[in-house]
């Protein structure tokens, strides 16, 4: 069976940008159970953007350290949101977190984790790596290395693949069907974090960057990732 972490950006369950909007936590539990339904294992990784931005509040003098703290926080609670909405699907899924908050999650446990997977369940990974100065991408290929995923499924709002410049800002911006982790080092584009993308590379973890406001673009992207783009070690 294929086993794949799904790595969702906090916005992508909220309504403009903030809060968790009820509706598009169901569309996405949709779209993820439109994969699972294909026989793929799945674990998700959520951020917390809707809900706190941390490197803003560094900006305005609160240290890094706390303010990373307070977003592994957000993504338990977007976690939780995705949990009970795939649960009305009639999906089994559970929510582990790296940063233990008493009787509310299940605390993160590899062996647990990948026992829950074997028996066909949802795992979303919340709470971060459980450790300040770690991005959600540096958990999402983390987690990915340590379930034995095959690739992360990058979804990203209003963005279809990576390209060489902005396009958001440069309509001139090429855009890059497959491309190596090298040439993400190399050329300086702001797809993931550095530690992301050397552990994915060191681990052979392919990473398909796909726009996911395209409905069924997470139920296609394994099996056709010129919907966006791939990356891959060679």
């Amino acid at each position: 069976m294929k086993r794949v972490i799904i790595k969702l950006s906090g916005e992508a369950l909220s309504q403009n940008g903030v809060g968790i909007y009820a509706k598009n936590v169901k569309n996405i539990a949709q779209e993820v159970k439109d994969l699972y339904d294909q026989k793929v294992s799945i674990g998700i990784i959520v951020g917390a953007g809707n809900i706190w931005r941390g490197r803003d509040a560094e900006e305005n003098g609160m240290q890094r350290a706390d303010a990373d703290y307070m977003g592994m926080i957000g993504t338990i609670l977007n976690a939780l949101a995705l949990e009970s909405a795939l649960k009305s699907l009639g999906v089994k899924t559970r929510t582990m977190s790296a940063l233990q908050v008493g009787n509310v999650v299940e605390p993160y446990n590899r062996r647990k984790a990948l026992e829950y997977l074997d028996q066909d369940e949802i795992v979303i990974f919340a709470g971060g790596t459980g450790h300040p100065f770690f991005s959600t991408d540096t958990t999402s290929a983390l987690r990915a290395a340590e379930i034995n995923a095959e690739k992360i499924l990058m979804a990203k709002n209003g963005v279809d693949g990576v390209y060489d410049d902005d396009p958001k800002t440069n309509p001139n911006a090429k855009k890059f069907t497959k491309i190596t982790f090298d040439d993400i080092l190399n050329k300086k584009l702001k797809v993931m974090d550095l530690t992301a993308a050397t552990l994915c590379s060191e681990n052979n973890i392919e990473i398909i960057v796909f726009d996911m406001n395209v409905s069924g673009n997470i139920a296609k992207a394994i099996d056709h990732p010129e919907i966006g783009t791939l990356i891959t070690k060679k």
